[in-house]
């Protein structure tokens, strides 16, 4: 009867309407739902360049830029933590725990992630999934075109990011840096945040909508963001890693999204 039961919400899902939401604004599907920005739709530039100033050079595979347009979608205000992981899952296999509430959740796989956002739609009775890569770009750049948010200045860094110089070797609770532009912390540092698409080596042939990279099959997938292990140029609104479906981290974790627009 469970699984019939939460079948029958599933198929609800597509029946609610979407409210329009105001950019900026923030709000909560359920008392247990995360807490959500909306984000302005727009259009930016995505990928990185060469740097000579700072003899900055980047990978292959997060070039060439390209223009992209992406429409207006809702997006967490914090990375996941452990304590609504816990009540939507229910249970908590992060690696570090200390009893606090609201520390990010980590050793989560993509496919983990999946789970998550499924579950989170039939409890919120709303369409949660994971942000695009070029929705994930969009939000971490905030309207920024440099290295990150704020500027190119890395000595700000500390300001907005928890990472390899000031993490003090662990994860720390969301929300105690400063948020960026579109009022979202930790879009840099703490934990890799998964996103949906497939992974490709270069963004020629890309898709320039705002949508996923797809694949048929098996494909390795992407996060972004940087984590507390981390130096600071991985943690660029540009920079990009992948790993397999499977993988798990201490360092991994998710950012959840949801489509507002009709």
């Amino acid at each position: 009867m469970r699984v019939i039961w939460a079948l029958s919400l599933v198929s609800l899902i597509g029946c609610l309407p979407v409210l329009a939401q105001a950019s900026g604004t923030t709000f909560k599907d359920c008392s247990t739902c995360p807490e959500m920005v909306v984000v302005p739709g727009g259009t930016f530039v995505m990928g990185a360049k060469p740097i000579p100033s700072i003899n900055f050079m980047p990978a292959p595979d997060e070039m060439p830029e390209r223009t992209v347009k992406v429409r207006s979608f809702a997006l967490g205000k914090y990375e996941v933590t452990q304590e609504l992981w816990t009540a939507v899952m229910g249970e908590n296999n992060s690696d570090y725990q200390d009893g606090t509430t609201n520390l990010p959740v980590e050793t989560v796989s993509w496919n983990e992630a999946q789970e998550f956002v499924q579950k989170l739609s039939v409890l919120a009775r709303r369409p949660y999934r994971l942000p695009t890569e070029a929705e994930w770009e969009y939000a971490a750049r905030a309207g920024s075109a440099a290295l990150f948010s704020f500027g190119d200045n890395i000595k700000e860094l500390g300001r907005y990011a928890w990472f390899g110089e000031n993490s003090g070797g662990h994860i720390h609770p969301v929300g105690l840096k400063l948020p960026n532009a579109f009022g979202l912390h930790d879009m840099h540092g703490n934990v890799w945040e998964w996103v949906e698409d497939c992974y490709q080596s270069t963004y020629d042939g890309a898709p320039t909508d705002g949508t996923a990279v797809k694949e048929d099959g098996h494909c390795q997938r992407n996060n972004r963001g940087g984590a507390w292990i981390n130096s600071a140029l991985n943690l660029r609104s540009d920079h990009r890693h992948r790993m397999g479906a499977g993988s798990r981290g201490i360092f991994i974790g998710l950012r959840v999204a949801r489509t507002i627009h009709e």
